[in-house]
């Protein structure tokens, strides 16, 4: 049932959507008295997700229907709109040019409803999770690298409810820092008696292999609609308190969770701070892109003013893991927005009359964090009622961009994209590299279908403050639920760590009509402007060759195109010895391709250890690799010490026919079988590889500089196998 719709106070309708706003504090601080620690009641490190799920049996029949319920907190009311929206666009711009890479179908329905669809982008995969299963796709293909498996299959073997019972409303995090996945679910018994966050950290970049598994008991409360966000010194957590027993609205949670000890898999404690009932469904702040926050900086925490008027709270979580006591939860500082209102199950579908939960009594996930050469920023969004003046509504998104949050917090821009009466919500919004601002939904109409969570529409730079262009379609939905009103609690848009440019978003859509019927879509797209240009990368191997003065030896030198890159590459080298040339067959490639480096010497050139440094030009692109060179020569003389960096002469080699061992003070140089009389030698390290250079300038082919075998060595008269062992330079 929808909620009444009733004025806000007049004191917010007049705020300007642009403007610079100013920062004031809270009338009152709303955290009690804390911290708490919580310590894991659980860990182990899991076997590999791929082997837990090969040695899984065939799945049974499905569960029947079951519906995770959604507690509200009931902390904003339905109201209608006394005045115009000041951050309002009801216009559509130009249309958003943007590159889409991926497209496809995630999970579908398994018997819960709604799906809660969020993902995550990794280097190579994008891992999806949905109300209670996990999937892992090759990001470059679509292809299902694991799964769908119930969320609980990654505690297998771990033992208690986060083995037995899927909670649902999960989360998955790429760690852009570490290159790790975390997986957050609930777990409980029926009556709530028992509570559990459950949380896993993968061990390797790949989602498919081990995790660190940890259970953190919440007693008999409910820790509802938790969400997380990467931070450097820990994993932030929010959730909604409910009790268990009585099923009152306690007031928000915010946690922090040793993220060192979990990624090390050793024993980690969380420590958490209590808010009164006025604060609710916070969002931690999650890091996008390579550039962390500045050292020591706290952990952002937003949510929606719980003093009923247009502001965000926003309040600021240090946390000491060695001294808990000192850790600091600090706030809330407001933050003045344009006027808003909100209306609860009130979005309304094509061709049915069930209307859908708008969940706009909260912030929407995520609140992305991004650190700029020259400013901060957070991201956010939710949704909010329009309306034409005549009484007629529908729903926007109202989107924020706040800067210097560690400073003095200002709403560097905000807007309400509007630009129809199509009903937009279950935002999620982030940044790319360049600044280009995203923003992923789900959208619906009493004449449209929902095609829900596969419309995005977004903003470069050099647009006006608070516009997004005009929206783009993934997929368009084909059906309408029948009786259920939740759709979704929230979706996800993530940022490929790869170019930090792309943008990864998944939510619903229903391709017929019912209610247990969903599907997902994945889809990524990115901003011309961020888009990588064309470039390629240069390498050449070996990393270094032996030579003798007056012969010659070879590289291959590759180059791999990037981005499309098709241009010419020309070929130089430079740290040549006197008496070398260096030639290159092909002298040149186009787009990808190799070429041999032919390094002749001659007698006149110096014996000792060179670095050449092989340089492709294309154009403005300049790429470099290096390579080593070692040249030995006849008549070296006994034992001198060379001067060039790397070189090491032994002086003063004496024999040991006891042990059959050359040695030079301790250091021993092990002779396998007998060597004639050989008794000069010239050893010579190039990074960790040796070269062994006899009078007779024969030389070995040889590894790493401790205790490898030399083989191949050559004396005049006979083939023969040295070893080194202990020698240093």
């Amino acid at each position: 049932m929808s909620r009444e719709l009733r004025s806000f106070s007049a004191i917010f309708s007049r705020v300007l959507g642009l403007a610079l706003l100013l920062t004031v504090r809270a009338p009152a601080q709303q955290q009690s008295s804390g911290p708490i620690v919580i310590h894991e009641s659980e860990h182990d490190v899991s076997p590999t997700l791929r082997d837990i799920v090969a040695r899984m049996p065939a799945p049974g029949a499905r569960a029947p229907a079951h519906v995770i319920p959604l507690r509200h907190p009931h902390l904003i009311d339905a109201q209608q709109p006394s005045a115009a929206d000041s951050a309002l666009q009801n216009t559509a711009a130009p249309p958003a040019s943007t590159i889409n890479p991926s497209n496809f179908d995630g999970i579908t329905a398994n018997g819960y409803a709604p799906p809660d669809a969020n993902g995550s982008v990794g280097d190579t995969q994008f891992v999806q999770i949905v109300n209670v299963e996990y999937a892992v796709y090759d990001k470059a293909s679509g292809a299902v690298l694991l799964g769908p498996v119930p969320i609980n299959t990654i505690w297998s073997g771990f033992g208690g409810l986060c083995e037995t019972t899927n909670g649902g409303d999960p989360i998955v995090l790429y760690d852009k820092i570490a290159d790790r996945w975390l997986i957050s679910q609930l777990a409980y018994t029926p009556r709530l008696t028992s509570n559990f966050q459950c949380i896993a950290v993968s061990t390797t970049p790949d989602a498919t292999g081990a995790y660190n598994r940890y259970a953190y008991d919440f007693g008999g409360n409910l820790p509802d609609y938790p969400k997380f966000g990467v931070w450097p010194d820990a994993y932030y957590g929010s959730s909604n308190t409910f009790s268990g027993s009585t099923g009152a609205f306690l007031g928000a949670r915010a946690c922090a969770y040793d993220r060192t000890s979990m990624l090390a898999g050793t024993s980690a404690a969380a420590i958490c701070f209590q808010q009164g009932t006025k604060v609710a469904s916070l969002l931690p702040s999650d890091v996008d892109g390579s550039t962390p926050p500045p050292a020591g900086e706290p952990d952002f925490f937003l949510g929606l003013s719980g003093n009923g008027g247009s502001a965000l709270w926003l309040f600021k979580f240090h946390a000491d893991f060695l001294s808990p006591s000192n850790s600091t939860f600090t706030g809330p500082q407001s933050i003045n927005v344009a006027s808003f209102t909100t209306c609860g199950t009130c979005v309304f579908q094509g061709g049915a009359p069930q209307q859908l939960d708008s969940l706009d009594d909260r912030l929407m996930n995520r609140l992305a964090y991004r650190n700029f050469a020259d400013h901060e920023a957070l991201v956010v969004n939710h949704s909010v009622v329009v309306s034409n003046g005549a009484g007629v509504n529908w729903y926007g998104l109202r989107w924020y961009e706040i800067r210097s949050p560690n400073g003095k917090p200002s709403l560097y821009q905000q807007g309400t994209y509007a630009p129809d009466s199509t009903f937009r919500w279950m935002g999620s919004a982030a940044m790319d590299r360049f600044g280009d601002l995203a923003l992923g939904y789900s959208a619906s109409s009493p004449t449209t279908y929902p095609s829900v969570g596969v419309r995005y529409a977004g903003r470069v730079p050099s647009d006006p403050l608070g516009t997004l262009e005009a929206e783009s379609t993934l997929l368009t939905g084909n059906g309408v639920q029948v009786y259920l009103s939740r759709w979704g609690d929230y979706t996800s848009l993530s940022v490929d760590p790869g170019d930090d440019c792309t943008f990864w978003y998944t939510n619903e859509y229903l391709d017929t009509i019912g209610d247990f019927n969903w599907k997902t879509r994945i889809g990524s797209f990115r901003f011309p402007a961020c888009d990588p240009p064309p470039d390629f990368t240069l390498a050449a191997v070996p990393a270094s060759q032996s030579v003798i003065a007056g012969g010659g030896t070879t590289y291959t030198v590759t180059v791999t195109a990037l981005n499309g890159f098709t241009g010419t590459t020309n070929f130089s080298v430079s740290g040549l010895p006197s008496g070398a040339t260096a030639s290159f067959s092909p002298s040149s490639v186009m787009s990808s391709g190799s070429s041999t480096m032919t390094v002749n010497t001659s007698g006149a050139t110096p014996g000792g250890g060179y670095t050449l440094t092989i340089t492709g030009t294309s154009g403005a692109l300049v790429r470099t690799a290096s390579v080593a060179l070692a040249v030995g020569c006849s008549g070296c003389g006994d034992f001198s010490m060379g001067a060039w960096p790397g070189i090491l002469t032994v002086h003063n080699l004496r024999r040991d026919r006891s042990r059959d061992e050359w040695i030079y003070g301790q250091r021993h140089i092990q002779r396998e079988r007998p060597a004639g009389r050989h008794r000069q030698f010239l050893l010579s390290t190039i990074g960790h590889r040796l070269r062994v250079f006899g009078p007779d300038c024969d030389h070995d082919e040889i590894g790493a500089a401790r205790g490898i075998s030399i083989y191949h060595y050559r004396h005049k008269r006979q083939p023969v196998s040295h070893s080194v062992s202990d020698l240093d330079d």
